[in-house]
């Protein structure tokens, strides 16, 4: 067995692919990622201007749109909805056949929105209403202004894929934000529960990208014991905080009527520190009910050589004898985790004006 099927049938984890291009709908590598394992797709603006600039895959359409008139905004929605649209027909008979459990395919609003909650309010409902595929998730950014939008789309009974949490006191507040959602759906009629899915993305190797900065400033021998270690710490202490809340009475009540748990997705899990191993970020974060969403290359480097076996919830206190180990050297998580979302949300910002500028570009060169 493939170790990426192995992940799910073994250990309860579900492998998805952190990468969508047209030629991978089109040319087949989508279904032959769904045969070895995979079992859904993320997606965000970054892949997207990979995607469009990197290839001739969509100068045909992108003519067209251009012929057709319109604006740039929207022929860059028709460029990546083609493709979502594709992604979501491929990935169906899995969501079928895993009864809604998986087969998911996300799609982010625009990262403008960040910290306009109205905003994405309006666009995470927009773009659900006009893809209008059960198996479509919508990416909302976990920041302040985007947690009451989070519990609104819940609340309509919309899938969301909750992006960019860095800290375990935001993703508590994601996970409540599901939760109240759900409550408020139940509240306004909504009998089964069972239809509405989410997953909370937890960035991980960029918390070890920023705090090994941070402890090699430090510069003392306990603080860079510390290295390497913080992010699948925090990891392992967020699975902790998703099993306290998905369990006691409050949650049994929406359980009792199909509510299904908001799953925690291991996010950016390629390894940016050569020294560490490729399959670091997999390895080590294996357990039921999770998500790992994985670049092309790590998903090659797990099914060459990964370890599956279950290691989410293993080595718990060594986990919290880190946390507490990176406090007393001086480094401040909550800090890490602010300066990572800023980063995060101007990194995506970036790739999508970047991108536009270069569809604005080109619309001129073919007029």
């Amino acid at each position: 067995m493939d170790r990426l099927a192995a992940l799910y049938e073994q250990c309860g984890q579900s492998p998805w692919l952190d990468n969508l291009k047209r030629s991978y709908v089109t040319g087949g590598e989508l279904r032959r990622q769904i045969q070895r394992g995979i079992r859904g797709l993320t997606s965000n603006p970054t892949i997207f201007q990979k995607a469009i600039q990197g290839s001739a895959d969509y100068d045909a359409q992108f003519r067209d749109l251009v012929a057709a008139g319109g604006t740039t905004i929207g022929h860059y929605w028709a460029l990546v909805l083609q493709d979502i649209h594709g992604a979501l027909e491929q990935f169906a008979p899995l969501y079928q056949a895993s009864n809604r459990g998986d087969g998911y395919v996300s799609v982010e609003v625009d990262p403008g929105l960040a910290h306009d909650t109205q905003g994405t309010i309006d666009a995470a409902r927009g773009l659900h209403q006009q893809i209008d595929r059960p198996n479509l998730m919508v990416k909302i950014p976990a920041t302040e202004a985007g947690l009451p939008a989070i519990e609104q789309m819940i609340s309509e009974g919309r899938n969301i894929n909750v992006t960019l949490i860095f800290s375990l006191d935001r993703y508590q507040k994601v996970m409540d934000a599901y939760i109240s959602g759900l409550e408020r759906w139940a509240g306004s009629g909504a009998t089964d529960l069972s239809s509405v899915a989410s997953v909370a993305s937890f960035f991980i190797s960029r918390v070890d990208t920023e705090v090994d900065h941070r402890l090699e400033a430090i510069g003392q021998d306990t603080a860079l014991a510390l290295r390497g270690k913080a992010a699948v710490a925090q990891g392992k202490l967020a699975y902790q905080a998703f099993l306290r809340t998905f369990s006691g009475p409050r949650w049994q009540a929406l359980a009792d009527r199909g509510a299904v748990p908001q799953r925690p997705l291991w996010a950016s899990t390629s390894t940016k520190n050569p020294d560490y191993p490729d399959t670091l970020y997999v390895d080590s974060l294996i357990g039921p009910h999770t998500v790992n969403t994985l670049p092309d290359a790590t998903i090659d480097a797990f099914a060459d050589h990964g370890t599956v076996a279950r290691a989410v919830d293993v080595d718990v206190i060594d986990a919290q004898s880190v946390w507490a180990g990176l406090a007393e050297v001086g480094v401040d998580m909550d800090d890490v985790a602010a300066t990572l979302e800023r980063e995060g949300v101007a990194s995506f910002q970036k790739s999508f004006d970047e991108l536009l500028d270069a569809l604005r570009q080109k619309a001129t060169e073919l007029a």
